[in-house]
């Protein structure tokens, strides 16, 4: 008995409805199609991933059925082996077509696509992998990068629409385990709430009253946690794409208002693929320094540094208070962000590759092209970004003033005046007393010196960009990822 003829929607970072080319291909062919997402074995146990991302993934594609359910189509979910789960598919069905976004992602995510890819071409399986927003794969540099990016994004919006098909029965023989269930949903409603539905929220909110606060309190811990979009975790799942949001926002400069913080996003979203298209072209930035000539540079691993810092507990107010609002919300500001890998790497003296994976387990919007990007760069390892070296003293007494934040996040220092907020180590023995507080008992005291630390970090980084390997990666680097018109 021949086996029925199916294509496949396989979804991934693009858990939405709304300009899905992968769906509008499927819809427009005469075969019916499974939507599937495949939450794999191998890349849960890698140690990015975190139960915060699985249940924004899992309530995400909860959301998106709610809508196709009435079409007889939802995303099957499937738990286990990528490679093994096709090949069950297969059993039931002849599968003529899959059709998928690329994805940037990280170099096991990229073995398991080629695993697939080997079983497409051994079971003469089309799969289309459709461009992901400026993202432009197996380009080796930044010619007409920007151009590209910018046609993209004025291109037409897919206003996916579906027809009602013949409900496909199969047997899912990888279904989600309970146990995985019961962890994934244990702090459900700890995060921001997650699928397309609040993403369009969430824009909406921003476009029609938070933005007008955007460029004045982006840097500022707790104001920016509302004026803020808060829209980044939707983008990192795909519940919207960059275009989507890109011509929501020129429709909205249309009204002139609001235009420097409309600009500021604008922006963001362009950078935003800039960095994932770095990843793109080269994803070793998740374990290899992308300038070799740093790996010559010599750090101490300081396993109390590590753990003093991974649970906020340096004894520097805003660098704690950063740490523990992640990992209670998933969200801080970029500020914020880059500050603590600064204070890491350069003040703490440690190796980044130490602590990029937890940050990427806090991040609800953990996307790998922006974070290990990003966290060389402000690590100061490229050898072609300025290197900074945030003052979380500095930063705190400009951007959190009153202490609303740190005392927020450290309630060890709810009752200490805004006067040593910033800064508890300077009260007086009788003040101690007064304020019923005690540095190194009721709070840690600060575990290194930070204008020491500055200046030896300073000496080092900006030294080693002296290196022969380090400038002939310079020149490397800039031709292949620097835009060029």
């Amino acid at each position: 008995m021949d086996k029925p003829s199916i294509n496949i929607v396989w979804i991934k970072r693009d858990i939405r409805t709304i300009d899905h080319e992968a769906f509008h291909v499927a819809e427009s062919m005469e075969l019916p199609y499974i939507p599937i997402y495949i939450f794999d074995s191998e890349l849960i146990k890698h140690p990015d991933t975190s139960d915060r991302h699985l249940q924004f993934i899992f309530d995400s594609i909860i959301d998106i059925n709610s809508k196709l359910s009435e079409f007889n189509k939802e995303v099957e979910m499937f738990y286990g082996s990528s490679f093994k789960i096709f090949e069950d598919l297969l059993s039931q069905f002849k599968i003529e077509n899959i059709y998928s976004y690329q994805e940037s992602g990280i170099k096991s995510s990229w073995e398991i696509d080629l695993k697939i890819k080997s079983l497409c071409k051994d079971k003469s399986i089309n799969w289309t992998e459709f461009q992901r927003d400026g993202i432009i794969r197996g380009i080796k540099n930044r010619k007409n990068w920007n151009k590209n990016w910018h046609i993209f994004m004025h291109g037409e919006i897919i206003n996916n629409s579906f027809d009602k098909q013949e409900k496909i029965d199969f047997k899912n023989n990888f279904t989600l385990p309970a146990s995985f269930l019961t962890k994934i949903n244990k702090n459900k409603n700890k995060f921001q709430p997650a699928g397309e539905t609040m993403a369009w929220k969430y824009l909406i909110s921003f476009s029609k009253e938070r933005v007008k606060n955007y460029a004045y309190n982006i840097s500022k811990p707790e104001k920016s946690r509302m004026s803020c979009s808060r829209i980044s975790p939707y983008i990192s799942w795909g519940n919207l794409n960059i275009r989507l949001v890109y011509q929501h926002l020129l429709e909205l400069k249309k009204k002139k208002k609001n235009l420097r913080s409309i600009n500021a996003i604008i922006s963001r979203l362009h950078w935003h693929c800039h960095f994932i298209q770095k990843f793109e072209v080269d994803c070793t930035y998740e374990t290899e320094f992308i300038n070799k000539g740093f790996e010559t540079l010599k750090r101490d691993k300081k396993p109390k540094y590590i753990k003093a810092w991974e649970n906020g507990l340096t004894g520097y107010p805003l660098v704690d208070a950063s740490i523990r609002a992640v990992k209670e919300t998933g969200w801080i500001n970029f500020r914020m962000r880059a500050m603590l890998v600064s204070f890491f790497v350069h003040n703490l003296d440690q190796d980044w590759r130490n602590g990029v994976y937890f940050l990427a387990k806090q991040f609800l919007d953990y996307e790998p092209g922006i974070h290990y990007t990003q966290f060389q760069m402000q690590a100061g390892t490229t050898g072609v970004n300025t290197i900074r070296i945030y003052n979380p003293i500095k930063n705190s007494k400009e951007h959190d003033s009153e202490g609303i934040f740190i005392k927020k996040w450290v309630p060890e220092l709810k009752n200490i005046p805004v006067e040593f907020i910033h800064e508890p180590w300077l009260m007086s023995e009788m003040e101690s007393k007064f304020y019923k507080f005690k540095i190194g008992i009721d709070y840690p005291n600060k575990i290194i010196d930070l204008d020491m630390t500055s200046k030896k970090a300073k000496s080092k980084i900006w030294g080693h960009l002296k290196n022969k390997k380090v400038k002939e990666e310079k020149k490397r680097i800039l031709k292949t990822h620097v835009n060029q018109r």
